[in-house]
């Protein structure tokens, strides 16, 4: 089984590319093959289009939140919100976003969805630090048109499924690491952060082989299938 992990950005470049650690899963052994660069969304929608079977990890929101679909008159179902997304232009998203969040009052200028808060993710609202909102305008709408199945959002090949996945809550839930692990900005990458991502990557091969030990395969089933439940109705 391939498992890919794929550290997604809203503006690929070779500076900074769509990055995908590519693995495959034996048994209990998960071996990091390559890692792949991916320059242009083109690229990247190649990657989608591979064959399968695999699974993907993909870092960042595949949806907004329900709150704010609601108060905006967007649709609620996911490949009718996709669709209605990519049918506005980066700016005119800007724009929405923009208005809706200063019409909110103080202290809740931003709304979430269901799984933000206990997974500790930022709002997909977020156009900066990080711009999340960027990356699902950019992202949902190759997710959607890949044909890929999303668990409890869109039907598709189910030799080839999406997730998506957000490594903070890993680090935290699974790992008990709270320190921060990266930055963004290379001159922030200092070597308290080299050292937590050290041992974030030993913590997390004990993690994976103390879950297959235990005869699981996984580090949380019913969490992850009510997570993607709960996913589904802000979608």
């Amino acid at each position: 089984m391939k498992i890919f992990g794929v550290d997604f950005t809203s503006a690929p470049c070779r500076r900074k590319p769509i990055t995908v650690a590519s693995a495959v899963l034996m048994k209990d052994l998960l071996r990091v093959e390559a890692i792949e660069r991916h320059e242009t969304f083109a690229d990247f929608e190649q990657f989608l289009a591979r064959p399968g079977p695999w699974i993907g990890g993909f870092y960042f929101p595949f949806g907004l939140p329900a709150e704010l679909c609601r108060d905006l008159g967007w649709p609620l179902e996911w490949k009718a919100l996709v669709s209605h997304c990519s049918s506005l232009t980066r700016q005119q998203l800007r724009c929405a976003l923009d208005a809706y969040r200063n019409s909110r009052p103080a202290g809740s200028k931003y709304a979430h969805r269901a799984t933000d808060l206990p997974a500790g993710s930022s709002s997909p609202m977020k156009l900066v630090n990080p711009p999340v909102a960027l990356m699902f305008h950019e992202g949902a709408r190759r997710i959607a048109g890949a044909g890929v199945h999303v668990p409890a959002l869109c039907d598709g090949d189910p030799h080839r499924v999406a997730l998506e996945a957000y490594p903070g809550l890993l680090a935290r839930k699974q790992l008990g690491i709270r320190d921060s692990y990266k930055s963004d900005t290379p001159a922030k990458q200092n070597g308290a952060r080299k050292v937590m991502r050290k041992k974030s990557s030993k913590l997390s091969v004990r993690a994976i082989r103390s879950a297959f030990a235990c005869g699981s395969g996984t580090t949380s089933n019913a969490p992850s299938s009510a997570m993607a439940r709960r996913t589904c109705s802000m979608r």
